[in-house]
């Protein structure tokens, strides 16, 4: 999938929570509508599998994506304001945790780099509906997460931070 890097804020607002708002960059266009720089693809890929996709593909459906992100934070190693997630999605009906969380652990293993899966992770956006799973790599400190993700109303999905997968590589001398 190749997803717009502008988007309406309310996307995230209906389904990540508010408590995202403070991290978006929102911004009236020329006619006076709300843009947000989009901070995460997740909600942009439930929207068109509400919208669209769900009335007409056959289920399930498998995207995978890379996207440049956008977030307000406090530039520092591994948390910068623009970066590049790699993810994958499984939409539909039914239960794909087990599904996407061993096409991370596969995904992760390829790479050469050694990560720690936490399958019962606490994520923050409130679009997931129960505990998900995360990758760390304990080198990286305080930015350790290199990946999560997790089950939603509609399927499972989980997304990998380029940027700090990429510093993990470096970190293990790759």
């Amino acid at each position: 999938m190749i997803l717009p890097a502008i988007a309406e804020p309310d996307v995230w607002y209906d389904r990540s929570g508010r408590e995202i708002e403070g991290q978006m960059w929102t911004f009236d266009d020329k006619g006076g509508r709300p843009c947000t720089l989009i901070p995460e693809a997740t909600a942009l890929l439930q929207r068109e599998y509400r919208e669209r996709w769900g009335k007409s593909l056959p289920k399930p459906i498998r995207v995978f994506y890379e996207q440049r992100c956008y977030r307000y934070e406090r530039p520092q190693a591994g948390r910068y304001r623009e970066f590049t997630q790699f993810g994958i999605e499984v939409l539909g009906p039914g239960d794909y945790e087990d599904e996407c969380r061993d096409l991370l652990v596969s995904a992760l293993k390829d790479t050469g780099i050694e990560c720690d899966i936490d399958g019962d992770a606490v994520r923050g956006l409130s679009y997931y509906s129960r505990n998900g799973f995360e990758a760390r790599v304990e080198a990286l400190g305080a930015q350790k997460q290199v990946a999560g993700g997790g089950s939603y109303e509609n399927g499972c999905g989980w997304a990998v931070g380029v940027d700090r997968l990429t510093l993990a590589a470096m970190k293990q001398g790759m």
